[in-house]
């Protein structure tokens, strides 16, 4: 069968949930039996996130194959369960660098290139790529932005013509938008809607479904009302109320019909899913039977979509343990401006340091550090985490007061962390240049570290340009430290522990990329596991 084509587009305003939409649309299709893959096309002239300031777009979500991407394909992971490339994330920086390459090598024989069609044939052939090469049943593309803004007219224009090259029943449209409501006259207005869908169909879409965001239960006289005015089927259009929990959402659609009318759209056997396994775990999240408190400590905690998904996979490993985990964002500057950090540490069952970049909040972050291996509190330390906790031990344990990354201080005289080697030279072209994708981590036997993933190899995510300097490796192992996971083919260090403290870990990787709400990655699940102990 040739894949069907799903498009889900946004209108009214931005962040209504376009992602979370798409992702929960796989995973609706998967429980029936069909082959998922979703893919996100976005506006913004970056090649990729990797060097956006995260305040300005949220975490960078890191693919196996290496890809820098945006934080809707972590969305999609995690719901559809599926290892995405990044063939599954394509920007207009992207799709612009490869038409002017082609250009500049003579590819367009001569001619005028202009955004029809040379730039739509980009947008098409990326998107027919991702089909014939993963074959999935069934393609969702999510389009970035809002119907109306001038960056995201070329990917509209795209899906337009492929809808009109597509065969009947092939490709479904999806808009998602917001019914706002008026608190003066106590009414849901439709307008906008309307007004968005009308924008959509002045250049040639036709949305066979809508998805209405709102604060409260659409009336059967409102969505009858839209149908009519939208020149929709009743039926496709579906209620998408606000939920308690990302992961309810899937539940809720199915209930509102969602997957059914998108399979009557495409001529799919509409099937009877099967979600026992996700209402088990959507159970388990809302009716914990104990919970815990955890502290996050990073430079960008006012922005909590920078560290999405580590606050993803802590919840994970709550579900794993029958247990809330609350978090509590710490910015690691203002653990500075006090001689300890007691206070604001105060009551946490267990500390994370993230990973980052940057001098800034270094300090706070070895303060936490320090506080949690003092007092025998579950420290995890992820990527800079981990070399936080390389250099508290350093300056504090060993007694080098200088110890530190050559990232902050290059002229240390115990450069604990140090520049990978072939990281020398691309101080200068930042982007796309860091150790990327997943790599092999070998666990020493009778390590925490192998009795935690229950083997001896393991596969994780990288992003990172720093490494554990092995020169002083026989020092630490000398003073207690334990490195229980190496990468084989090129001895870096990988994973730290302190066999001498309840739970101190710190992994050079990103172990929340590959967590899952019913899958969580083994670290988050004994880290919560220990915080549960510690506060018994």
């Amino acid at each position: 069968m040739e894949s069907k084509l799903i498009f889900v587009t946004g209108g009214v305003v931005s962040s209504l949930g376009k992602g979370i939409t798409a992702a929960a649309l796989g995973r609706l299709l998967k429980s029936r039996g069909y082959s998922v893959s979703i893919m996100k096309l976005d506006p913004y002239l970056n090649v990729d996130p990797g060097t956006m300031n995260p305040y300005q777009h949220g975490e960078v979500f890191v693919t196996d194959d290496g890809a820098e991407t945006d934080l809707d394909i972590g969305h999609y992971e995690r719901f559809i369960n599926e290892e995405l490339t990044r063939l599954n994330n394509t920007t207009s920086g992207q799709i612009y660098s490869a038409v002017i390459e082609r250009e500049r090598r003579g590819g367009y024989q001569g001619g005028t290139v202009q955004v029809i069609p040379h730039i739509t044939e980009e947008i098409k052939h990326r998107i027919t790529k991702v089909m014939k090469k993963l074959r999935p049943d069934a393609l969702i593309v999510e389009i970035g932005g809002t119907v109306g803004d001038i960056e995201s007219q070329p990917f509209l224009e795209a899906i337009r013509q492929l809808k009109s090259q597509c065969e009947p029943m092939q490709c479904c449209f999806i808009h998602v938008t917001l019914i706002p409501y008026l608190s003066a006259s106590g009414e849901l207005k439709t307008k906008p809607t309307q007004h968005s869908v009308k924008e959509l169909q002045s250049i040639g879409i036709q949305p066979d479904v809508i998805v209405c965001r709102s604060d409260y239960p659409l009336s059967r006289s409102i969505k009858a009302k839209i149908a009519l005015f939208c020149n929709t089927a009743e039926e496709c259009v579906i209620e998408n109320l606000n939920a308690g929990s990302l992961y309810e959402v899937p539940l809720m659609l199915e209930e509102k019909g969602l997957c059914t009318a998108v399979c009557k759209k495409l001529g799919l056997d509409p099937r009877t899913p099967d979600l026992t396994e996700w209402r088990a775990m959507v159970d388990r999240e809302l009716n914990p039977e104990t919970e815990c408190t955890v502290a996050i400590v990073g430079k960008y905690v006012e922005l909590h979509d920078a560290y999405l998904s580590v606050a993803e996979a802590l919840k994970h490993g709550g579900f794993a343990n029958r247990a809330r985990v609350n978090l509590r964002w710490l910015g690691a500057e203002d653990l500075e401006k006090g001689s300890d950090c007691s206070g604001a540490l105060e009551g946490v069952d267990a500390i994370l340091v993230p990973g980052g970049f940057g001098e800034r909040g270094i300090k706070g972050k070895i303060m936490a550090c320090r506080y949690a291996r003092e007092n025998n509190i579950p420290y995890f330390g992820i990527c800079l985490g981990m070399q936080i906790a390389v250099i508290e031990f350093a300056q504090d344990v060993l007694g080098w007061e200088d110890a530190q990354s050559t990232e902050f201080d290059f002229s240390t005289k115990h450069p604990v962390i140090d520049l990978m080697a072939d990281q020398v030279n691309n101080l200068e072209r930042i982007g796309g240049t860091l150790r990327l994708g997943s790599y092999t981590c070998r666990l020493e036997e009778g390590t925490l570290a192998a009795s935690i993933y229950g083997c001896f190899e393991t596969h994780e995510r990288h992003r990172h340009r720093y490494e554990f300097n092995n020169e002083f490796e026989a020092d630490f192992r000398d003073a207690g430290m334990v490195f229980s996971g190496w990468n084989p083919r090129r001895g870096l260090a990988e994973i730290i522990e302190l066999p001498s403290h309840p739970w101190f870990v710190g992994v050079q990787f990103h172990p929340e990329f590959t967590s899952r709400p019913d899958e969580p990655n083994p670290l988050f699940a004994s880290f919560i596991e220990a915080a549960l102990k510690g506060k018994e």
